[in-house]
């Protein structure tokens, strides 16, 4: 019982508040993240065959949005994974594009880690998770180092909680300007609380 009464305050939690994350495409895109009430509780889960990540403390879910997965030829890995790292202000440091902001890194192998980036409607990453910066903020503040994170190519959430899920196509987006991507006002937080009671 006390496990529906959670699911069934999620739910309704999420339809009231969330225009933002089960509008269909279209509008500013916003992004509804419940602060937990034990932070080491905390897991992710994300999974590959419909770009969807959920975090959840327990049963109570605390965010779901779409991400964008690795190609086929350079898959995200599969597997359970910590968080053995993150960083707000990170850049990459490869070439091509040197520079680049991959902003609220947190990495969960050498190289492969979840960060702002355009989320398109099919894998389109080197193995990398991308987000909207609006989740990617909300994510970074709801993990810490050591979080623990599965990724497969489906989740039980899926049928869950897929359809708060706001589907996002950010494929045709162009670049910001450079001279912003490059300025370190790219890393300032979205507007508002990251994280809500509830």
């Amino acid at each position: 019982m006390k496990r529906f009464l959670s699911i069934f305050t999620v739910s309704l939690a999420f339809a009231l508040l969330g225009g933002c994350v089960t509008a269909p495409s279209g509008g500013a895109y916003k992004v509804t993240a419940f602060k937990p009430h034990n932070p080491a509780n905390v897991r992710v889960k994300v999974s590959t065959s419909t770009q969807n990540i959920y975090v959840l403390e327990g049963d109570r879910l605390l965010m779901a949005v779409q991400g964008c997965v690795g190609k086929a030829d350079s898959p995200t890995p599969a597997g359970n994974f910590h968080i053995n790292a993150k960083n707000k202000t990170k850049r990459r440091v490869s070439e091509p594009d040197a520079g680049y902001p991959m902003a609220y890194w947190c990495e969960f192998l050498p190289a492969y880690g979840l960060h702002e980036g355009f989320v398109h409607p099919y894998p389109r990453t080197h193995g990398c998770i991308r987000l909207h910066k609006e989740a990617a903020a909300r994510l970074f503040a709801l993990v810490k180092v050591g979080t623990p994170i599965n990724i497969s190519r489906t989740q039980p959430e899926d049928s869950q909680y897929g359809h708060f899920v706001r589907k996002l196509d950010q494929s045709r987006d162009p670049d910001p300007p450079r001279s912003y991507m490059l300025s370190p006002a790219w890393f300032k937080d979205p507007a508002g609380p990251l994280l809500i009671e509830g």
